[in-house]
């Protein structure tokens, strides 16, 4: 099989970024793509436009992503403007345009490979231009795409019932929070047991009665990038209580920074809830939590456990209830922002300790089951991504 360079059989346009003077979206001009932020399965999303191009980009050429990241690519949809994130390759006769792209797709980790910079990873134009393609004859290419095209297809119908178990999984879970806390699930231990009816109280009346129980992080001021050692008393940031996992993170303050913010600091059984963007997160601190402070992206709340258990708090605060109460509010023009005004206004429902705990029982026997087939999901998502691989590199290597 004839191997050529890309440069002897394509067209190869290098992006370059207009000034941002002549960006708009209000659709003067041509879309303008900067790189891969936009890109979708096969064609980018139109969210910009440029009223000045420099370099254009035809319908239908592939789309190179060549600087953070390496290697994704996507097909114009019409003619466009590209940016210094990107390289347009146009196919000669000899080629077919899908053949091109599935095979970049085929490549792209090698591609990627290739990459330099300390900041970003890049590829250079004369990486572009020197990578090598095997061009079987045309008629040949055509059943090469028509073969990935179609197990592709059969992959894809069942990664898209994979995705729907998940989107399932995921409706099943919010219904559970709703039944507990509607008190359901616990109705006839309740009865059962003489405990009385539930009732609703304000997150003041269920936490600890003394200074700080309920305190937001310090200003940014207060805890500037200066301000970390190596080691020493932790900050608990987002990072942590997004991925639910205190051991994360190594931000540390030392003797003197932790003495200055003490307001914030925290303590076994806290709740850290998120603040910023991914908002209304809650992480429930453990007996050995390292000893530290919440950053200025977080709310530390200390429950009176006589009143109101962590984990009843957690589930609930996280149920899609307890989001709608809040989550208007919270949207904001870039970013959503949830403060301690919002937080003091939600109504918490309340019922006897003893139910609570049966409550949280409840809720953990059903979501555990629940994890474990999004655990088999998700591996059999992965799997699916490999088998997608092995497909290109089959049809590559001349085994399909």
């Amino acid at each position: 099989m004839e191997v050529k360079k890309l440069k002897e059989c394509c067209t190869i346009i290098a992006g370059q970024s207009p000034e941002s003077k002549y960006y708009n979206s209000n659709g003067d001009g041509l879309p303008f793509f900067q790189g891969k932020a936009d890109f979708g399965e096969l064609y980018p999303s139109i969210r910009v436009y440029c009223s000045q191009p420099t370099k254009i980009a035809e319908k239908d050429d592939i789309l190179l992503s060549v600087r953070a990241p390496v290697g994704p690519t996507n097909l114009a949809p019409c003619k466009v403007c590209i940016g210094r994130g990107l390289t347009a390759i146009r196919p000669s006769e000899v080629l077919l345009t899908r053949y091109v792209l599935l095979f970049f797709r085929y490549f792209e980790a090698q591609l990627a490979s290739k990459g330099t910079g300390t900041t970003f990873k890049a590829i250079t134009q004369d990486v572009v231009k020197n990578l090598e393609i095997p061009i079987p004859p045309l008629p040949e290419q055509e059943r090469i795409v028509a073969r990935i095209e179609e197990l592709f297809s059969q992959l894809d119908a069942g990664v898209e019932t994979l995705k729907k178990t998940k989107a399932q999984l995921a409706v099943y879970r919010q219904a559970v929070l709703k039944e507990a806390f509607e008190g359901r699930l616990t109705q006839a231990f309740r009865e059962e047991n003489g405990l009385p009816d539930w009732k609703t109280i304000s997150i003041t009346q269920a936490i600890v009665q003394r200074k700080n129980a309920l305190k937001a992080g310090p200003f940014g001021s207060a805890l500037k990038k200066e301000c970390y050692v190596p080691s020493g008393y932790k900050v608990y940031g987002q990072e942590q209580v997004i991925a639910n996992n205190e051991n994360i993170g190594n931000y540390y303050i030392d003797e003197e920074k932790y003495q200055e913010l003490i307001s914030c600091a925290i303590a076994p059984h806290d709740i850290l809830i998120s603040l910023v963007g991914t908002v209304g997160k809650v992480l429930v601190l453990s007996d050995n939590c390292l000893p530290g402070i919440v950053n200025p992206r977080l709310i530390k709340v200390t429950l009176d456990e006589k009143i109101m258990m962590p984990y009843f708090f957690k589930y609930y605060f996280e149920s899609a209830y307890s989001k709608s109460l809040y989550k208007k509010k919270a949207h904001g023009a870039t970013m959503d922002v949830l403060n301690m005004g919002m937080i003091k206004e939600l109504p918490f429902p309340l019922c006897d300790i003893q139910e609570q705990g049966q409550v949280i029982k409840e809720i953990e026997s059903r979501l555990s089951v629940c994890d474990s087939i999004e655990q088999t999901v998700d591996t059999a998502l992965q799997q699916a991504e490999a088998m997608r691989q092995s497909i290109l590199k089959d049809a590559f290597e001349g085994r399909l």
